[in-house]
């Protein structure tokens, strides 16, 4: 821009030092065709360049993608350029819905998002439930992710209350039976349409893990079919739930297949990483390709993928995730408290620590102030770049820019 003013003024010296030597002179002033640059060129090049430097993006150019919210990016990082550290922390945490005290530890700690369980819905009505979210949101800073788990069958949150629906939700895999996937758009559109009209913005589900062994911990919540048939009923799913303005959540990521229950202990898995490319990952492409807004990961040890880390704490893990299915949505942990993933830390710091630096966006959790000083004391003591909490956040508040939740 500088060069382009200077180069002007130049030239304009130089043809009113020729036409007054000219005028001297009495003779015509003579301008070369191919150096001239009239004033009006000189105008379009400086506002073709002011046309560029005002539309440049603040936003980091190695945060710029084609991602599912990436045209709320720059709004969003603007955003999150004015929040505090402990504010931006309060973002990414997805925190179990306190007992007491719900709305006003939303707004103390700036929390991203409350997933609310059975407890949350016991004896109330619907206009219970939607004005007690309602005081959540209202009393945060910035609207906050309301999810549950409503996967129906043996995990549902809301419908096991009578109050709130009229029957309860069948699983995915007696809906698919009884009615193939006809049956499920229609029970997907039913579940989203009542936890919209509730206020929750978030679903944890759908279950995309191939599970078909009676005996495996996780078969009574899985379809039970084939990769391909599991791959069109999470892209059904999806595809209804977000229309119907409730994000989806595929989980738990890479597949959960025979393991044992992590709520309760450690699970390693053995299989070949064929086996998930061939079997586990289909599902979850399906569902990112469909736009899917979440992706949870479990806290498996998958040794084809990482030899030592629980899933949710492997940046082996997220890395396939981002880089070879290509999600660009927010990756959330399973449940931080289960007994599956402390028994795997090795130094002072804590499990919320460790899943910042694998790559989560979000961390399930239940503690928030506990959470907010060990993300922070880690980012003081340089254990996190402030920058990978900088990044997570602004994809945060751009899903909330994209869902309509900020204006």
């Amino acid at each position: 821009m500088k060069t382009l003013k200077i180069t002007a003024c130049l030239l304009f010296a130089v043809s009113v030092f020729i036409g007054a030597a000219a005028c001297a002179q009495n003779t015509p002033v003579q301008t070369s065709t191919t150096a001239s640059v009239t004033s009006s060129e000189v105008s379009d090049i400086v506002s073709d360049e002011s046309v560029e430097e005002e539309s440049k993006s603040p936003v980091p150019e190695q945060w710029q993608d084609n991602g599912i919210f990436s045209n709320y990016y720059e709004k969003a990082y603007l955003m999150m350029s004015e929040l505090s550290l402990e504010e931006k922390i309060g973002q990414m945490l997805f925190t179990r819905c306190p007992d007491t005290d719900a709305a006003a530890t939303a707004k103390k700690y700036n929390i991203g998002g409350y997933v609310l369980f059975g407890r949350d819905f016991e004896n109330k009505t619907k206009d219970d439930v939607i004005r007690t979210i309602r005081s959540y949101q209202e009393s945060s800073k910035i609207p906050m992710a309301i999810a549950s788990d409503e996967e129906g069958g043996t995990v549902t949150r809301v419908s096991w209350n009578d109050n709130l629906t009229e029957h309860f939700f069948q699983s995915p895999r007696d809906i698919y039976e009884s009615g193939g996937m006809d049956a499920i758009r229609s029970d997907t559109l039913e579940k989203s349409q009542l936890l919209h009209e509730l206020g929750i913005n978030v679903n944890l589900a759908p279950v995309c893990d191939i599970c078909t062994d009676p005996d495996d911990f996780m078969y009574d919540r899985s379809l039970g079919q084939s990769p391909e048939v599991t791959a069109t009923f999470v892209k059904t799913f999806v595809d209804e739930s977000q229309k119907n303005m409730v994000s989806a959540t595929l989980k738990h990521f890479p597949g959960y297949g025979g393991n044992d229950d992590t709520h309760f202990g450690i699970a390693i898995d053995k299989r070949t990483y064929e086996n998930f490319t061939e079997n586990d990952f289909v599902p979850f492409a399906a569902g990112i390709e469909a736009g899917a807004h979440f992706v949870l990961v479990n806290h498996n040890i998958v040794k084809c993928i990482d030899e030592s880390n629980p899933s949710s704490l492997s940046a082996a893990v997220h890395k396939k995730l981002r880089e070879e299915l290509k999600f660009t949505g927010i990756i959330v942990t399973d449940d931080m408290d289960m007994e599956g993933v402390n028994a795997y830390l090795e130094d002072e710091y804590s499990a919320c620590v460790a899943a910042v630096l694998a790559g989560n966006d979000m961390v399930m959790i239940s503690d928030p102030g506990k959470a907010v000083d060990d993300i922070k004391k880690a980012v003081d003591d340089g254990k996190i770049d402030e920058e990978i909490i900088n990044h997570s956040v602004m994809r945060i508040l751009a899903w909330k820019y994209a869902k309509g939740m900020i204006k």
